[in-house]
């Protein structure tokens, strides 16, 4: 493993680490972007036909959980910026099998988005181009991790492109819906608000509707944390990350909350039309000539955004981890522009594989995507826990961030989230996902643990071997190591 590197690479030679490549702008767009995939365009038509109107507090429930987790990482990522985010702060708080573990998890469920996205391009695409959808979703894939082996500021790039076209087309959809529901939209057939109660009423199908609705609506939300990781490869990570937890509130309202709105409120939550996704039944209603082929430009660019994130995110977690000495040690060496080209390419190469497993095993790839199902659901938990212990611990009081009425909304959210699991248990289409998850989690914990002992037992100089122990230094140690 290699050791704490305190300054760049020389030029042209590799290092341990990262640049500082990352400008504001685009962390500020990365920021937004995590927030918003192919749940919300396409996704949420899920939720709707499953709660009906009362979706909507499905959505709030959703987003203010999201809300108080990121306020909660927030508090220790202005404090510590790294780039391994919530897995060192755990590695700290709660002991090194938890980092371990929870790095490893988070790195699965992201190895994991690059197929899910890439198909999802791959079969609009390949409609579009007349092409079989394999090969639009694997030149997708060497597209994005091509551009992410050259420099940090590449994926910056394209997400903030990325980012600001998906921004632009939610802020004209919401302008459109609000014309439509005050009835000033020429030509729609769709006006008003009355089908937030003329079908059966506003929980048609009653109270546990709701609750299967907020599990969808709950990883439609997932990707806020990722600029915590983001913003340590930036020039001011403290001052980034500050803006992002501070501005989460009003762009999970906005997106979110508003179009869901002007979904239920436009449409029927009964309606056929909503198996095309509830941005295009909207526009359809709307009378908007090429709802279609408009939704599908939309939907590409954001599965585009979350393969590009994934790629990402998976690389710097791996990245971390091995400087951690949890993952082989070639993942902590970096190219002469401070990438982590092994650990983009290992990360990569396993979801090409999982691509191809999607044509060739689909039996396989369903398994697959189910052990990932209670990830997110996980990485909030931690994150809750690790905060209480950071703060129970005795650490330095925070002073930018502070997660609100500690001890009781951190406790709070610990008792929601452990509800949603169990909610998981008792519906039956969780349940695999579930099972499937916690099994992962299980052996992941399971050999942190053991690592840790076997640690422990070795002379103090040898524990860490070499390994980058978690920064607790300025931001620009964070990045550099």
């Amino acid at each position: 493993m290699h050791h704490r590197s305190s300054s760049a690479p020389p030029s042209g030679a590799p290092g341990t680490a990262l640049t500082q490549g990352l400008k504001g702008r685009q962390i500020t767009m990365i920021s937004i972007g995590g927030v918003i995939g192919a749940g919300l365009f396409v996704g949420s038509s899920t939720a709707v036909a499953a709660a009906g109107p009362a979706v909507l507090i499905s959505f709030l429930l959703a987003a203010a959980l999201v809300v108080l987790v990121m306020q909660m990482l927030g508090e220790m990522a202005v404090a510590h910026p790294d780039t391994g985010s919530f897995s060192t702060y755990a590695d700290r708080a709660l002991g090194r099998w938890a980092g371990f573990s929870i790095g490893w998890l988070y790195w699965w469920f992201y190895i994991l988005v690059i197929p899910i996205e890439a198909i999802a391009a791959g079969e609009v695409l390949g409609g579009l181009l007349a092409l079989p959808s394999w090969i639009p979703a694997l030149t997708l894939i060497a597209v994005l991790a091509g551009s992410n082996l050259l420099a940090v500021r590449n994926y910056g790039e394209f997400e903030y492109w990325f980012a600001l076209l998906k921004v632009i087309a939610i802020v004209a959809f919401l302008a459109l819906g609000v014309l439509a529901v005050l009835g000033l939209l020429p030509g729609s057939d769709a006006r008003g608000v009355g089908h937030l109660w003329s079908e059966g009423g506003f929980a048609p199908k009653g109270g546990m509707a709701v609750l299967a609705g907020l599990l969808t609506a709950m990883f439609s939300f997932q990707g806020s944390e990722i600029v915590t990781i983001a913003a340590a490869e930036s020039e001011d990570p403290r001052k980034n990350i500050k803006k992002a937890v501070r501005a989460v509130v009003w762009r999970l309202g906005l997106f979110y909350i508003g179009s869901i709105f002007v979904v239920v409120s436009l449409v029927p939550w009964n309606s056929d039309a909503l198996a095309d996704g509830s941005y295009q039944a909207v526009l359809d209603r709307m009378n908007i000539p090429g709802a279609g082929r408009i939704m599908d430009v939309v939907l590409v660019v954001a599965v585009s955004s979350c393969l590009n994130s994934a790629i990402y995110t998976a690389s710097r977690m791996a990245f971390s981890l091995a400087r951690r000495g949890d993952a082989p040690a070639a993942f902590a060496v970096t190219s002469a522009t401070g990438v982590p080209r092994t650990a983009v390419v290992a990360s990569t190469v396993i979801g090409v594989v999982a691509v191809i497993a999607n044509y060739v095993l689909p039996g396989v790839f369903t398994y697959l995507i189910a052990s990932s199902g209670a990830i997110a659901l996980m990485m909030y938990l931690v994150i809750a826990l690790t905060q209480y212990a950071t703060r129970r611990g005795g650490g330095p009081e925070p002073s930018e961030v502070r997660m609100w009425a500690f001890p009781y909304l951190t406790l709070a959210t610990i008792a929601f989230i452990a509800g949603v699991l169990v909610l998981m248990a008792v519906l039956p289409g969780h349940r695999l996902e579930l099972w499937l998850s916690l099994g992962l989690a299980a052996v992941l914990v399971g050999v942190g643990v053991l690592r840790q002992r076997r640690l422990r037992a070795l002379p103090p100089a040898e524990s860490r071997a070499g390994a980058e122990a978690p920064s607790t230094s300025s931001p620009a140690d964070a990045v550099r190591g």
